[in-house]
């Protein structure tokens, strides 16, 4: 199969990703990302039911996966005979829009998972210095990472960006004393020095 990202949202497919949609002989893909590509479609397109199943799949089988498959995405499910193509992640989105250098930043996931971890990983990648890319769980978001680093007395600049890429985008900034508040379920952290 080939796991192909379609960006974090509209306008952000690669070209390779684009010339392999539209010579796909079948996809799947979860509702929003058959919408981020459909325009480049060009055969049947599949909601995916069981992600777990995914080795089930035709041979040729194109899977869509939102934003990069490498990070939190379904590149997790690829063997080392399945292609996977690159897409425009959040983390680069929220880089750009924040002026942020990738080359000193931690990335965590939250998302979809037990929260414990990613504050771990918070707090032992903050100790070491670097910036931090988070992607949210509902019990583990901008408030929660900010109270975090206040227990470590860390003071830093917290930034959300939501709905990358939608009309309705949003982009700003907060302090740890006030970090800024959601108004999306689709949103990334990032924690500045």
């Amino acid at each position: 199969m080939i796991i192909v990202g379609v960006g974090v949202g509209p306008n952000m497919l690669t070209q390779e990703a684009i010339d392999v949609i539209s010579n796909a002989p079948v996809i799947y893909g979860s509702s929003r990302s058959i919408e981020l590509a459909e325009e480049f479609i060009r055969c049947e397109a599949h909601l995916i039911r069981d992600y777990k199943n995914l080795h089930l799949l035709p041979a040729d089988a194109v899977i869509l996966s939102t934003g990069d498959p490498m990070f939190s995405g379904l590149g997790k499910f690829a063997t080392e005979n399945d292609r996977v193509v690159t897409g425009v992640s959040s983390i680069q989105a929220a880089c750009a829009r924040f002026h942020v250098e990738m080359s000193n930043m931690a990335l965590i996931t939250a998302h979809g998972r037990d929260p414990a971890p990613a504050k771990e990983a918070l707090i032992r990648e903050v100790g070491l210095g670097k910036n931090i890319f988070l992607l949210p769980a509902d019990s583990f978001g901008s408030k929660e990472v900010a109270a975090v680093l206040q227990e470590m007395d860390f003071d830093a600049r917290i930034c959300i960006y939501e709905d990358i890429g939608y009309p309705h985008e949003r982009a700003v900034c907060g302090t740890v004393a006030q970090p800024p508040e959601n108004h999306s379920d689709m949103y990334c952290i990032i924690v500045v020095r």
